[in-house]
């Protein structure tokens, strides 16, 4: 499949607040510096690709609230989720009200229709598949860990010439949403299946689910933002790190042995396709 275009990269720079912060920075630059062995775990729709651009997410949104008004499920809906335009905030209601239940199942499979089409045509972030491949090409364990479905992943991986890169290691959405980020089960099913160590890792993420969810597995973090909007959340909720593009994290990687691969046999044998 083709690589896609993800446009010229820009270099850019690390920025960090004052403080505790510096040593979390100082810490991910190391690790980026010598990445063979290490395990970088990446978040899906941003860090990677762009899944629903602007109000892409609505169709699915409307969608969804046609379903609760067809089943009745007004009152299952938290009153701060009631005009939320976020399907996942509606998801998260339903499985907590009514948790391993046939409406569940109907919004799963709703969402996952939705975001597989998505995965189709979602842009690619500047600078993210030239560090997928850079990190692979120098033998870091990478994965995927997201509240999107793991059909969806792997579809634009396989779209993009992405998936070796990967292999099964795919953590994404499973039957309990309840274990969506911030709730750390997916950090931490990437790491048993990568067989890494929390202090091994770093994962990159652009909401403060996947920092609360990063910190709670006790694994660094690296926000990524595309502007002051997006970056304020993250620093509020005590970012370390937070880049404005990804070509920093390139800029880091230092050159390798002549001749150095990917070294697949490094990768953990145990994958998942969530759970």
């Amino acid at each position: 499949m083709g690589r896609g275009v993800e446009g010229p990269v820009r270099r850019g720079a690390f920025t960090s607040p004052a403080g505790p912060g510096t040593r979390e920075l100082d810490e991910v630059r190391a690790l980026f510096a010598d990445p063979a062995g290490r395990c970088v775990l990446f978040d899906f729709d941003g860090p990677i690709c762009r899944l629903f651009p602007g109000d892409a997410s609505k169709d699915v949104a409307d969608a969804f609230w046609k379903l609760v008004s067809e089943r009745g499920l007004h009152d299952v809906i938290d009153p701060a989720d009631l005009h939320s335009k976020d399907p996942y905030d509606v998801l998260r209601d339903v499985a907590r009200e009514r948790p391993g239940s046939e409406a569940v199942t109907a919004f799963e499979d709703l969402l996952t229709e939705g975001e597989v089409r998505a995965a189709q045509c979602a842009p690619a972030t500047r600078g993210a598949h030239e560090l997928i491949r850079e990190l692979w090409r120098r033998g870091a364990r990478i994965a995927v860990v997201t509240n999107n479905s793991p059909r969806a992943v792997a579809s634009y991986l396989h779209r993009h010439g992405l998936s070796d890169a990967f292999g099964p290691h795919i953590y994404g959405r499973g039957p309990d949403a309840d274990q969506l980020k911030p709730d750390p089960d997916p950090v931490l099913r990437a790491l048993a299946g990568l067989g890494a160590e929390p202090g091994d890792a770093v994962m990159i993420g652009d909401t403060v689910s996947d920092l609360v969810a990063a910190r709670e597995a006790e694994v660094r973090f690296v926000g990524y933002a595309r502007d002051d909007r997006e970056a304020a959340p993250l620093r509020a909720a005590g970012a370390g790190a937070v880049v404005r593009a990804l070509a920093p994290l390139i800029g880091l990687l230092k050159v390798p042995p002549q001749g150095s691969q990917g070294s697949r046999g490094s990768r953990g044998s145990r994958g998942s396709q969530g759970r």
